[in-house]
């Protein structure tokens, strides 16, 4: 038979009596609440598995019979119409929690822009890769459950980021699928006409034009940019094809295309935003177009702009991996932004030092973040720090640890990651109030009144439906790499047998090499003396993707492929391909163990780790990230880091891959086989019980995004106001303020004025005192500190406690005398240092301007 078949599609009418389906298919709250998607499944579970969890694919293809059968069918209509009602409440509903935001936040005026390059929802809206995307799915999703005004800005990638397959000499294999608009929950933006709303972006000699996306995600929205338009030339429809793909031009015009072109689509759609939040550097080009606005039709100067935009952003940096942070060269900035620079009214040296770091000739994109923004964080307690240290030159005479730049721990969605087992149990011990005390660290202790034999029967039901899902999903990989039905049988083996009782460790990830995929290893016949003991064996799962450039994190992929087919490992290491959203929730419930082991400090955070730890999944993890905070010694297991000295790289993998093995072998499996009369490991239960307790209420994304409003977003609200009040007088003053600051600051000195006596007596007063050579500013421009602490061991100086020095008069020499009276404040030896830095009460933070001297 030859020719080439045609396809078409034979859909159904939706019936009168479940129209409302159709409105849950084009709401991304299908994407965390489980109830929504269970009236799919319900309808046709291979249907819904055949359509990639789509719903909207979905609706097209069930069959009509099928339809007609549901509304006859009452139970499934009570069902359909209870999960209509709570969808309606959900919309309507204030949450308790919501009152708490409309004390910091006006939802009726206030208005949250987030933008990000990706955002990982849901498996069937593929427009993400990895951690970034998926964290910032999560804060979509908390920030809808709160009652935030939010919107979402992104791009709609055609083809998205790659699928991925394992073919069998271990190579990943990248598949680029085309995104169909029709298939997601998306439509356009139009205006009061009808018309589609388009936005347009200059790239040298020409305008892009962008189509406006818009979609619903509960209480928020998100709108995404395409570059896929008929009247747009070949090479720039396909712009916005691929997430992280191409090459370098196409990552800036795709940033140019995010940045610009969604401040763009944000005015043309009506929507005003009062704080601005760019997660990630990919965004930061539309502080340039903010800028631009208040220049080309405010009428201000470049300086003022930026202060006004600067002070209504929030800037979160995720990375402390050089390779992460986007840098241009400097010829290809200026070919892309000649034109815009005359727009800012300023010169290519202003606008090129916008971008500045340690290479002069490269212009960095979270360089333009920081200095664009007056609120910037990292994502845990060790990244803030990692990160105030390698940002460090954009406040070049501050101390790091004292910058500018501080922390908001990442955490999960607990209603998407938690197993539906673990929220029926919930429901079933608590009622359903467990859901509004995510919030409260107090109330998980009530996880210790679940029946330890309760609780192991879910962990095992879940154990149970991760084997299920990975045999079916290794089973397809291996039958098509062309294995035998006998290979596919050893391969398999536990997964295979439902009764199997086999500890298994999980690890799932990007595979960059600093995640360290290989770390276990480095000894591999203790390793295999501990996988293969009879009467206590151990599984270990891995999954997750390389960049498609990554080689050395492609090769990880091949190095755990040929270990796992070595005799000694086989159906003791499993790699399963197609990493995605789905997999990864089996996952992080499914194992006993989920394992982390990036080199320190290289993990922002790690939020997989967290996803885990709520389904009383046990973490082994290096205490970096998010573990370094959450591991209390009752929850999981810590390997301690040994980056702290002057270590070289194989060392610290060879040291800290000896206490994984002596961890898994010595506590880890015996814990897990000591079982009671009842047939589960009592231990282990105690401290899984430990793991939901302690981490739930501290982990979850609804904490963090309130403390991103706590923190931020209501600052940044208050500041712009005051800023732009009066005809922009403050954020004027400030800008005129800051030029004489920076003008004088050369000249400013300062010397110690007097003596410090050697010893003081309990209630006797020390005067210090300082003369500053003010260069021209007033008294009143600067602050004078004097911080007393002590000298420690380590040759470091700990503060104590900080006092203001006050102007006490002029000196014959010209300089100011500032003063401070100490009566012996603190017992024994004591040091002090004496700084001055410039102060002004309407600066956002007190370091911001990054000058600073000492005595």
């Amino acid at each position: 038979m030859t020719g080439t078949p045609y396809s078409f599609e034979i859909q159904p009418v939706i019936p009168k009596a479940l129209e409302g389906l159709n409105d849950l298919a084009n709401d991304l709250l299908y994407s965390w609440d489980a109830t929504v998607r269970g009236l799919f499944v319900r309808l046709s579970s291979e249907l819904w598995e055949q359509t990639g969890h789509s719903p909207k694919v979905f609706l097209r293809r069930i069959s009509q019979e099928r339809l007609d059968a549901a509304v006859e069918d009452h139970i499934f209509m009570q069902d359909y119409n209870r999960v209509l009602s709570s969808y309606e409440a959900y919309k309507t509903y204030r949450h308790e929690i919501r009152s708490g935001i409309e004390t910091l936040l006006d939802p009726e005026k206030d208005l949250i822009a987030y933008f990000c390059a990706e955002f990982g929802l849901h498996e069937s809206f593929p427009i993400y890769s990895g951690g970034l995307g998926i964290l910032a799915g999560d804060h979509c999703k908390a920030a809808s459950d709160l009652g935030v005004p939010f919107i979402a800005v992104g791009l709609l990638y055609r083809e998205g980021y790659f699928q991925q397959t394992i073919d069998s000499s271990g190579q990943q294999i990248a598949h680029y699928c085309r995104n169909a608009p029709e298939d997601l929950p998306i439509t356009p933006a139009t205006d009061e006409q009808g018309q589609e709303i388009r936005v347009a972006v200059e790239l040298p000699g020409r305008q892009v034009q962008l189509r406006v996306w818009t979609t619903k995600a509960g209480n928020i929205s998100l709108m995404l940019l395409d570059s896929d338009l008929p009247e747009n030339s070949e090479a720039d429809r396909r712009i916005t094809y691929q997430l992280y793909g191409g090459d370098i031009i196409t990552r800036i015009q795709q940033e140019i295309v995010l940045g610009i072109g969604g401040v763009r689509a944000l005015r043309a759609t009506g929507h005003a935003p009062t704080a601005w939040h760019i997660n990630e550097g990919h965004a930061a080009f539309q502080i340039l177009e903010r800028c631009r606005k208040w220049i080309t039709e405010g009428g201000l100067d470049f300086d003022t702009a930026l202060e006004i935009v600067a002070a209504g952003t929030t800037f979160t940096t995720h990375t402390p991996v050089p390779a992460g942070h986007d840098i241009f060269d400097k010829a290809l900035i200026l070919e892309y932004f000649g034109h815009y620079i005359q727009d800012l009214g300023i010169d290519e040296e202003r606008f090129l030092s916008l971008g500045r770091f340690s290479r002069p000739e490269a212009f960095n994109m979270t360089s333009l973040a920081l200095r664009g923004s007056r609120h910037h964080n990292g994502v845990s307690r060790i990244h803030g720090g990692v990160a105030s240290h390698m940002e460090s030159y954009i406040w070049p005479e501050v101390p790091h640890d004292e910058n500018p730049i501080t922390y908001v721990t990442n955490g999960v969605h607990v209603q998407t990651f938690l197993a539906r087992e673990w929220a029926n149990l919930f429901d079933m011990q608590f009622g359903g109030s467990w859901r509004a005390k995510l919030l409260d660290n107090d109330y998980w202790q009530v996880i210790d009144d679940i029946p330890s034999h309760n609780f192991w029967s879910v962990r095992q039901s879940l154990k149970s439906k991760l084997f299920h899902d990975v045999y079916e999903r290794v089973t397809r990989q291996y039958l098509r790499n062309g294995y035998s039905p006998t290979q596919i049988n050893r391969l398999t083996h536990y997964l295979s047998n439902a009764e199997a009782n086999v500890l298994t460790v999980g690890f799932a990830r990007r595979f960059a090499t600093y995640k360290r995929a290989t770390l276990l290893f480095h000894d591999l016949e203790r390793l295999a003396r501990i996988v293969n003991d009879p009467e206590r064996p151990v599984m270990f799962i891995f999954a997750g993707k390389a960049h498609p450039s990554d080689i050395p994190g492609q090769e990880l992929i091949k190095r755990i492929h040929e270990i796992s087919l070595r005799p000694e490992f086989i159906g003791k290491i499993i790699l399963v391909e197609g990493y995605d959203l789905a997999l990864s929730r089996k996952l992080v419930a499914g194992v006993d163990v989920w394992l982390n082991n990036p080199l320190y400090p290289n993990e922002a955070s790690g939020t997989s780790g967290e996803k885990a730890g709520i389904n009383g999944v046990l973490n082994l993890s290096v205490l970096d990230g998010w573990w370094g905070e959450g591991y209390n010694g009752e929850n999981g297991w810590a390997i301690s880091p040994h980056s702290g000295g002057h270590f070289s790289e194989d060392f610290i993998n060879q040291e800290e891959a000896g206490e994984l093995l002596d961890i898994i072998e010595h506590q880890v499996v015996p814990m897990y086989y000591d079982r009671n009369g009842h047939g589960y490991p009592d231990d282990w239960v105690r401290m899984s019980k430990a793991s939901i307790r302690s981490l739930m209420p501290r982990f979850n994304s609804q904490r963090m995004v309130m403390d991103y409003v706590k923190k931020f977003y209501s600052k940044t609200v208050r500041q712009r106001t005051v800023y732009i009040d009066d005809d922009c007088k403050v954020a004027k003053n400030i800008a005129r303020w800051k030029q004489g600051i920076r003008q004088a600051w050369p000249g400013v000195t300062i010397r110690p004025a007097g003596t410090t006596p050697a010893t003081l007596v309990t209630g006797e007063k020390m005067t210090v005192e300082a003369d500053i050579e003010l260069n021209g500013l007033d008294a009143s421009d600067v602050r004078v500190e004097c911080l007393l602490g002590y000298e420690t061991e380590q040759d470091t100086f700990q503060v104590r406690k900080t006092y203001e020095l006050k102007k006490v008069g002029q000196t014959e020499g010209g300089t100011t005398r500032f003063s401070l009276d100490l009566v012996s404040p603190l017992p024994g030896k004591q040091a002090y240092k004496v700084r001055v830095y410039p102060h002004h009460p309407h600066l956002t933070t007190p370091f911001e301007l990054g000058l600073m001297r000492w005595m």
